[in-house]
């Protein structure tokens, strides 16, 4: 008994040895799970860092750079570049021709945005259902916003030109008017109001395309359940649609209201320097890189991207909604 005993005392350890094994294997694999687990969880940060690095170095450090230099009086034909506080502020607010040019914007925000939203609601509801030659539509609707302001700039020159324009011509061969009559330039308002649709021939497309993005995850049962009910096409769209497609309307406003406040090449183009259609963005080139005053170029550039910023929080705090379907 006792030497069956010392004989089975191998074979007993030989089995245990398998389990021990894998124990041990266990252990040894349990860093590596560490190590992968560690490296899924900084995956994500290590794919965003280059993103996160440029737009650091093009959009926050240029920000903080103008946000300082901004106090200061920064101009190379009279240095040197000293501290001067509020002083940008207060000679930007003396200037006629900057507190000119914000009335002029303020003109192109509110009409620019209005308008353009309207039409993008417009042309989305119309492309909303397939039919035959939808995308050759599309297509055609782009091509104002694919083009470059300054070449919509001299398309539009040549519409509203005084000797040769084809306004113009139009109001001569009807014998609506005597001589030629001058667009832009003299009368203010009329100028603004030429610059501001040339605008928005060219950001309604967008503001279309972003609606009729939000209509297409609108579901066709809605409206058949609002048709079964009574509802008109018009209750149906303002109950609906309307509410629905908040969400691209809000953006589609707020891409409107950054491009109007923004807005430099169709003036520049269409009236040159002249005060009477200058927007703010003219007014901080004309400050910057004609009078060299870079300091009060940088407080200019300043005051828009705030305003630029409250004004896209108010918009997407009053129309955006989440909309969950």
């Amino acid at each position: 008994m006792p030497r069956s005993t010392t004989k089975d005392a191998p074979d007993a350890a030989a089995a245990v040895d398998p389990s021990t094994r894998r124990s041990r294997a266990g252990g040894s694999s349990r860093p590596r799970r560490r190590r992968r687990g560690r490296f899924e969880t900084l995956l994500p940060y290590l794919l965003v860092a280059p993103v996160a690095i440029f737009i650091v170095g093009l959009a926050l450090v240029p920000a903080a750079f103008t946000l300082i230099e901004s106090f200061f009086k920064v101009n190379p034909l009279d240095p040197p570049t000293r501290f001067v506080g509020f002083g940008n502020f207060r000679r930007l607010f003396a200037n006629d021709a900057v507190v000119s040019s914000f009335s002029n914007t303020a003109f192109y925000v509110v009409v620019g945005v209005a308008l353009s939203t309207v039409l993008g609601i417009v042309f989305a509801m119309v492309l909303r259902r397939p039919f035959r030659g939808r995308s050759v539509l599309i297509a055609v609707l782009i091509l104002p916003w694919a083009l470059p302001g300054v070449v919509e700039g001299i398309l539009w020159t040549g519409i509203f030109d005084t000797n040769n324009g084809l306004i113009n011509s139009v109001l001569s061969s009807l014998h609506l008017m005597d001589g030629n009559a001058v667009l832009l330039g003299q009368n203010r308002l009329l100028t603004i109001t030429l610059i501001e649709l040339v605008q928005v021939w060219q950001i309604t497309p967008l503001s279309a395309l972003l609606i009729l993005a939000a209509l297409q995850l609108v579901p066709d049962e809605l409206y058949e359940a609002a048709q079964i009910d009574g509802a008109s096409a018009w209750a149906a769209f303002w109950r609906i649609t309307l509410p629905l497609a908040r969400p691209g309307i809000a953006i589609a406003m707020v891409q409107a209201t950054i491009a109007t406040l923004n807005v430099f090449d169709q003036p520049y183009v269409l009236n040159g320097a002249a005060a009477t259609g200058a927007s703010v963005t003219e007014q901080t080139y004309f400050i910057s890189f004609q009078n060299l005053d870079f300091g009060q170029g940088y407080a200019l550039s300043l005051l828009i991207t705030v305003v630029t910023l409250l004004i896209s929080f108010v918009v997407v705090r009053v129309v955006y909604r989440r909309v969950d379907l």
